[in-house]
């Protein structure tokens, strides 16, 4: 079994033929908030993040990799999954992900591509930690963080900057040993 394969979902690196997708999600400004996003991306600087994406997670310290919903009619890509700030002194990576449709989401795509990547980074890149950073009022998230075990340490108050105010930020942990018990 290939270890970046789920029961719905596989994930993948980024291939140049992703970019139109990547140029597509990123300039989507109803997302900017999650990823701190302030101004669109040149179809060129997406280009350029896909050849860096082929360098080695030691070396780029982050790594992303695209979410296929795995059918047995076909295969779409639906999302990427990332691991950033990859610490391999400490043995910890922050996590993102988004599925880009709302037609995809709450279907079990991000708790499958999820466990898939939470895995990967226990067992293949041996972490003992992993942490994501989720905006107070994403409730879809938390849940989705929280179901496979990561708890709450910490909340960032008025940490993002909105058209309406401010939000708090809350950050989430998972620790290795914890992963296996739930």
């Amino acid at each position: 079994m290939n270890i970046l394969e789920g029961n719905i979902t596989r994930l993948r690196p980024v291939e140049p033929k992703d970019a139109e997708l990547i140029y597509f999600w990123e300039n989507d400004s109803s997302v900017w908030q999650m990823s701190n996003t302030i101004v669109p991306f040149s179809k060129f600087v997406i280009e350029q993040f896909i050849e860096t994406a082929q360098q080695d997670i030691f070396q780029s310290k982050q790594l992303r990799l695209m979410i296929d919903k795995t059918d047995v009619n076909s295969i779409d890509t639906i999302g990427t999954i990332d691991i950033f700030e990859f610490d391999p002194l400490h043995m910890r990576a922050g996590i993102g992900i988004l599925i880009a449709k709302e037609t995809d989401r709450e279907k079990g795509f991000a708790s499958d591509a999820l466990n898939t990547l939470i895995h990967y980074c226990f067992n293949t890149l041996l972490l003992h930690q992993v942490y994501c950073n989720i905006c107070s009022d994403n409730t879809s998230s938390i849940n989705l963080f929280t179901r496979k075990g990561f708890e709450l340490i910490g909340i960032k108050k008025d940490w993002v900057r909105t058209n309406d105010g401010w939000k708090d930020e809350l950050m989430l942990q998972l620790i290795n040993q914890k992963w296996g018990e739930i």
